[in-house]
């Protein structure tokens, strides 16, 4: 195991408001300045009281120039699109959407039976010569992703590999880390990660100890941005377990200017996006 990486940010998500009114907890949302390449976004819904009555969703929207991911822990996301791919996503399963060239699409949130609804979704950055590729789904089901569980420590790996399993998710350009980790206390989750990629970390249960020598203690409700290193290295507190999505990727290191729902290099392909959704080319015939 080469170097652990130190925590460089560790942030607060803040409470936003999307689509139809649905409150979020964002960690961190597309900026000019891109400083965790290639993620460029990453939300977390789960604080819907029952007693709100159903949850407004995503209706009908756009998404050029980027990829979305889509985790579940509890309840459903009935989505559909402009493609005519309709489904269901449900506890652990994925959906790792590429928009490429442009897609329309919707997602509603449906509550569990004991009414709660907990995911998450991420946003990727695509390079340049990507951008407008043919859209694409990679539809992962609960019960094909792999599970390594030993010492305390259990991973559901979606992207990249540990242990000697890997993720079904492949051929994404940011060559990602996508994995939900859980910790019994006082367990310990080293893993290998290239000196080049971006590494976060999103604590949603618990508390754990990230970082190398004297690392932090974390407490859930976390976003964490590392420093450079070779490796991930995770304890959980003495008295508690503790869960949390790692996600790794290769930067782009390319300018970015994102507006709404698309993400391109330039202004100009902004317009021109823009100009699609009023014209009615914005979706091609695959």
């Amino acid at each position: 195991m080469g170097a652990a990486r130190k925590i460089k940010w560790a942030i607060e998500p803040q409470l936003v408001a999307e689509g139809a009114g649905v409150m979020l907890r964002r960690s961190f949302g597309p900026h000019t300045s891109n400083p965790f390449d290639p993620f460029l976004l990453f939300d977390h819904f789960a604080f819907n009281h029952p007693r709100e009555g159903n949850t407004p969703g995503f209706p009908n929207h756009p998404h050029r120039g980027i990829e979305t991911v889509t985790y579940m822990l509890e309840g459903h996301v009935r989505h559909r699109d402009s493609l005519g791919n309709a489904g269901v996503i449900g506890p652990g399963d994925v959906q790792w959407m590429t928009s490429g060239r442009g897609i329309m699409h919707e997602e509603m949130p449906r509550r569990a039976p004991g009414g709660g609804i907990n995911g998450f979704q991420l946003w990727v950055n695509l390079p340049a010569a990507q951008k407008m590729s043919t859209p694409r789904y990679q539809e992962v089901s609960a019960d094909v992703i792999p599970v390594v569980a030993r010492d305390g420590v259990r991973v559901r790996v979606v992207a990249g590999a540990y242990g000697g399993v890997t993720g079904p998710v492949t051929q994404i350009a940011a060559q990602p880390l996508y994995m939900d980790v859980m910790l019994q206390p006082g367990a310990v989750f080293e893993q290998p990660t290239p000196a080049d990629h971006q590494v976060v970390a999103y604590v949603f249960e618990g508390a754990g100890l990230f970082g190398g020598e004297n690392p932090d203690l974390v407490p859930a409700m976390h976003m964490l941005s590392f420093e450079d290193g070779d490796a991930i290295r995770v304890q959980a507190a003495p008295d508690s377990h503790v869960r949390f999505m790692l996600m790794a990727g290769a930067p782009f290191r390319e300018p970015i200017f994102p507006y709404g729902p698309f993400v391109m290099n330039t202004r100009a392909e902004i317009v021109q996006a823009v100009s699609d959704l009023r014209n009615g080319t914005f979706v091609q015939p695959a």
